[in-house]
């Protein structure tokens, strides 16, 4: 699917300049240069360590239709399709609302403290089998992320998942009001971010204002179980959403789990949606995921898609790259080991989550289950004690040896029992050759941290040991 831009519709769209007439068409919209399409529009972003303008001419030579630019760029012609703006972030975003507001897509938003990629993920897989949708790539679902998605939403979309994200008080408001969601989904409300937040309840607040950007029409789908339920219905309704819908496993839940079966492979659930019983298998490890499929087919329902088409796709749902990705490594001679990839990002919640699902990961001979911890971020004055928390899980999930790396998790490495140390390390890269060297045959290795600890350097680390890895794409992310 290719959106189309004309020279006219991009001028006006961001009240920009041109020093000369110039008559194009673009296929879409690229921040990137290194992504970039043939006949997209560049935007120049300036951003707190690069400056897109030094990255024009790059464009340029990989096919841009166009650029818009605040000044002229280095190594660009004179001449050259540009188009001139105050600021290139406010143009991004005019012509993100400019994108939404000509678009005919049905569009749900997706935030949550945990969960939003997977659902956002879920739901592309779903909604694509009953009509042609569009979400965002990745995670671009901040200030500048949401505004090029909205940018390059396809005229013949008739689905579009937005995934939104915050940190701070009052910045899914903005996002909200540019997306304008006919639905709304929230996973849950957990620790995060705690960083710059006074409570749990001040980050439900904060996810609550993505109702901001609905009409009375909109629809509102909540965790039931969450604690803070009542919270966010409090805030649809304050907003004038006529129809919040729930799931969970409360038998008020208008989606209700009512079993689940996890085996190496995924999970099979039933649950009764909008008072329809349905078996769903979700083709991936992870309880959380499974659960966060029942809130992703209760959305589906309410959107009116074919809930058994929707369900159905759900076999073959596969998590995004360092989020619960699965490679079977093999060493020389010997047996695999499998390799969890949960490096993209950790919090409380999904540190719990992923040890559950490491806990259900089979080993083989004398394997073993181990998880390397890394640093979880921006959790304020409960940093500690959260890291702390976290040997619950451990223990519950009968994890075997557990390597650390950071500050905070040095927390976590020191109420160990002796049994289970396997070595800490203040930072990923000290820490990689320790685990590689203790790794064996028939181990199962569960890798997460918060995306600054670089956890990936220990992926690549034990990815390394054999020469050609065979990448079984199901996980727990």
């Amino acid at each position: 699917m290719n959106v189309s831009w004309t020279a006219e519709e991009v001028l006006c769209a961001v009240r920009g300049q041109s020093l000369h007439t110039q008559d194009w068409i673009a296929g879409g919209v690229s921040i990137d240069s290194r992504t970039l399409q043939k006949g997209d529009v560049f935007v120049a972003i300036k951003g707190d360590s690069y400056d897109g303008h030094a990255y024009v001419h790059t464009a340029m030579e990989r096919g841009a239709a166009a650029a818009i630019v605040a000044h002229q760029p280095p190594q660009v012609a004179p001449d050259a399709p540009l188009l001139f703006v105050e600021d290139t972030l406010t143009a991004l975003q005019d012509l993100g609302r400019v994108g939404r507001c000509r678009s005919q897509t049905k569009i749900v938003a997706v935030t949550g403290s945990v969960g939003k990629t997977s659902s956002k993920e879920q739901l592309r897989l779903m909604l694509g089998a009953v009509d042609d949708t569009y979400a965002n790539e990745g995670s671009l679902n901040n200030h500048w992320g949401v505004p090029l998605t909205l940018a390059r939403l396809p005229a013949s979309a008739k689905y579009g998942i937005v995934e939104l994200g915050m940190n701070h008080e009052g910045e899914l408001a903005a996002l909200t009001r540019d997306v304008k969601p006919h639905l709304a989904l929230i996973t849950t409300i957990e620790a995060v971010h705690l960083e710059h937040f006074a409570s749990v309840e001040a980050i439900a607040d904060a996810k609550a204002e993505i109702f901001l950007g609905m009409e009375p029409s909109g629809i509102a789908v909540l965790n039931r179980d969450n604690a803070y339920f009542g919270r966010l219905l409090a805030a649809a309704r304050t907003q004038g959403l006529r129809q919040i819908l729930s799931f969970g496993q409360d038998s008020k839940s208008d989606a209700r789990l009512l079993s689940f079966v996890p085996d190496s492979e995924g999970t099979t659930v039933e649950a009764i949606i909008l008072d329809q019983k349905i078996t769903y298998r979700v083709g991936t490890p992870g309880m959380h995921l499974a659960f966060n499929a029942l809130g992703c087919l209760l959305s589906c329902a309410a959107l009116d898609a074919d809930m058994v088409t929707c369900a159905e796709a759900l076999a073959g749902y596969r998590p995004p790259q360092g989020r619960g990705t699965r490679q079977k490594v093999s060493l020389t001679g010997l047996e695999a080991f499998t390799l969890i990839d949960e490096s993209f990002n950790a919090s409380p919640a999904s540190t719990h989550a992923a040890n559950n699902a490491l806990g259900q990961t089979p080993v083989t001979g004398q394997g073993r289950r181990i998880a390397v911890l890394g640093d979880m971020k921006e959790l304020g004055a409960t940093s500690s004690e959260l890291h702390r928390d976290l040997m619950a899980s451990l223990l519950e999930n009968r994890i075997d040896t557990v390597f650390c790396c950071g500050e905070m998790m040095a927390h976590l490495f020191d109420t160990l029992p002796d049994a289970m140390r396997g070595g800490w390390a203040e930072n990923s890269a000290t820490l990689a050759p320790l685990v590689a060297a203790a790794v064996h045959a028939g181990d199962a290795v569960m890798v997460k941290g918060s995306h600054s600890m670089h956890m990936e350097i220990i992926v690549a680390a034990l990815s390394a040991l054999t020469a050609s890895p065979n990448p079984i794409m199901r996980a727990a992310s």
